[in-house]
């Protein structure tokens, strides 16, 4: 996994590892764990056994964020794993877990009623209106055959995987839904990691080279390296519930055989079309830009997206876009294992990357960790984007052996945005969410509680969950977006893209279906106002090609707006506010 040299340990004061280590007494509160009170940690991820003897116990869980049943608030979907003793049918697997929310601050485990346990070993999820009906539906990727979750809008699901087409049966990581022929319907692209026979897995003694199973002359589980790669799989979607495979077709079925975990349809180079990234473990990044005619092409070298500015490759996990510098372009974070750092990809505009880890802050303070899932957020609502980034290593081994300057279980990091392309790296306060130590993995963003604060749930390695609840004391403005495209866009208006502008910024944010690490986020669009009261005008890019010109009412509010009908709807507080703003302030481009 490991893909450069060891780097010197980094210790603090008491001569712990800075990877579980590094608190200070005082600081500014960002983030508190409240999984507990909120109900979550009656779930509780298994996957394997705690030795991690083989790579296929160390890998996921991913964790999504969806309102399943229209209420306005996010429910919180969290992926299981399962042993090799299911795998033989001598007994069952964990099960995944579906908490829906109460309005106030707790959740309910609804799962079974759901019908989502997904009693497969599972690695990630993703959410999206595949059928464009209106209601979320729920991908869930395994070792093993995969699941499509169709919403039937009673509060329950089916799996219809196999009658769609799109059930997969091989070791899926990375998922993510995208108009990529612009015919109205979401598509579906599925990473593969590599293949793993479970009956016959590699061990020190039946795998060569032997330096595959090892790091830094330690014998650890083996892989990737020294293994086969698992194909992607790209699924267009025929519009009667069924699915066609034109992966190979169209030249996105990882035929160099890398591994495959994180996945992202996004719109790189501002044309309007969705773009495919895919981070791959220990081999190059693949970067496919859409010609718009229903084909990608393959930039990832010449766009440098393959290799970080060392000219190495990585240990890529997770993704996070976001338009930090409000420009108007969308970078790119991929995290990556320890000895090496986090990379920053700053985008030109035209999907064109510079790596400038280094310039913003993030080189050094990444290199000790192992991270997985990733993303921008505004935590303090001042209207830049901030970072956050999940982390935890791979092999137990690391606590047995001080001198790698490395834990197993790990901190998150949160970065500051100084708004000149440089970000400050924000102090772990003893008691605070930024001090909580997880084998973490996935991670989703969004505004779970409604009070305009983004807040992140994390799914752990091996345990419970960590919902980290922003209570950051700043008093600055908000306003969220929630679009539903028109009838001739996806029903969920994944790939419109969003330009606010209020207070002298304008900022981009997009409808995204996938990103961190095998996760899901909120798909209503946040933007911070900082001190301003007016929220500015929205000026949206619809997936059909059209475009709009709203001026938002007002701050502090969650808005739905409709393609070609503008504003709906509005949430005060959570709660529908006393009376709904006129539609009247459209503009047609």
């Amino acid at each position: 996994m490991a893909s450069s040299a060891p780097q010197a340990a980094v210790y603090d004061s008491q001569h712990r590892a800075i990877t579980a280590g590094g608190f200070v007494k005082a600081g500014p509160v960002v983030f508190q764990d409240v999984a507990k009170a909120a109900g979550l940690t009656s779930f509780h991820h298994s996957a394997g056994t705690p030795k991690k003897e083989f790579i296929l116990e160390a890998k996921g869980p991913g964790v999504c964020l969806l309102d399943y049943d229209n209420d306005g608030w996010l429910d919180i979907y969290l992926v299981n794993g399962a042993n090799f003793d299911f795998l033989a049918g001598k007994s069952p697997a964990p099960h995944a877990a579906l908490f829906r929310n109460n309005h106030d601050g707790t959740f309910t485990d609804i799962t079974a009623k759901a019908g989502v346990a997904n009693d497969r070993w599972g690695f990630g999820c993703v959410v999206a209106d595949y059928d464009n009906d209106g209601y979320p539906d729920l991908y869930i990727s395994n070792y093993g055959k995969n699941r499509l979750y169709r919403n039937n809008h009673d509060g329950t699901f089916n799996d219809v995987a196999e009658k769609a087409g799109v059930d997969v049966d091989k070791w899926s990581t990375g998922a993510t839904f995208g108009d990529y022929d612009g015919d109205g319907r979401l598509d579906l692209f599925v990473a593969g990691y590599l293949q793993f026979d479970w009956k016959n897995p590699p061990k020190q003694d039946n795998v060569t080279p032997l330096m595959f199973c090892q790091y830094r002359g330690i014998p650890v589980m083996c892989g990737p390296r020294g293994m086969k790669g698992e194909r992607d799989t790209l699924y267009h979607n025929n519009g009667d519930g069924t699915f066609t495979d034109v992966s190979k077709k169209l030249g996105v079925d990882n035929s160099a055989g890398y591994f495959g975990l994180g996945a992202l349809f996004v719109d790189v180079n501002n044309d309007g079309k969705p773009d495919l990234l895919v981070a791959n473990d220990t081999s190059q990044n693949y970067e496919f830009i859409n010609k718009g005619n229903g084909t990608f092409e393959d930039k990832s070298v010449e766009d440098c997206y393959a290799l970080n500015g060392a000219g190495r490759e990585m240990a890529n996990m997770g993704i996070a876009v976001g338009d930090y510098q409000n420009n108007g372009s969308l970078a790119v974070v991929n995290t990556d294992f320890s000895d090496d750092y986090d990379v920053l990809f700053q985008n030109d505009g035209t999907g064109y990357f510079t790596d400038v880890s280094y310039e913003a802050g993030l080189m050094k303070p990444t290199m000790p960790f192992v991270g997985f899932g990733d993303g921008f957020l505004d935590f303090d609502n001042d209207g830049w984007q901030d970072l956050l980034i999940v982390n935890g290593h791979v092999y137990p081994e690391a606590d047995k052996h001080p001198e790698w300057g490395s834990t197993y279980a790990q901190r998150p990091l949160l970065f500051h945005n100084l708004k000149n392309g440089k970000f400050d790296l924000m102090p772990a306060v003893e008691g605070t969410g930024l001090a909580v130590v997880s084998v973490g993995r996935g991670a989703a963003f969004g505004d779970i509680f409604n009070d305009g604060k983004i807040s992140v749930v994390i799914n752990n390695m091996d345990g419970v969950p960590v919902l980290l609840r922003n209570v950051d004391a700043d008093h600055h403005h908000w306003v969220e977006l929630r679009l539903i495209g028109g009838a001739k866009s996806p029903r969920d208006a994944v790939g419109a893209t969003v330009y606010l502008s209020a207070d002298g910024i304008r900022q981009r944010q997009d409808v995204l279906s996938g990103g961190s690490y095998l996760s899901s986020n909120d798909m209503r669009l946040h933007f911070g106002l900082s001190d301003a009261t007016d929220a500015g005008t929205a000026e949206i890019h619809w997936p059909s090609g059209a475009k709009e010109t709203i001026k938002v009412p007002a701050a502090d509010r969650i808005y739905t707006i409709e393609e070609g009908k503008g504003i709906t709807g509005a949430l005060c507080d959570g709660k529908p506010c006393d009376a709904a703003p006129s539609s009247a302030n459209v503009k047609k481009n």
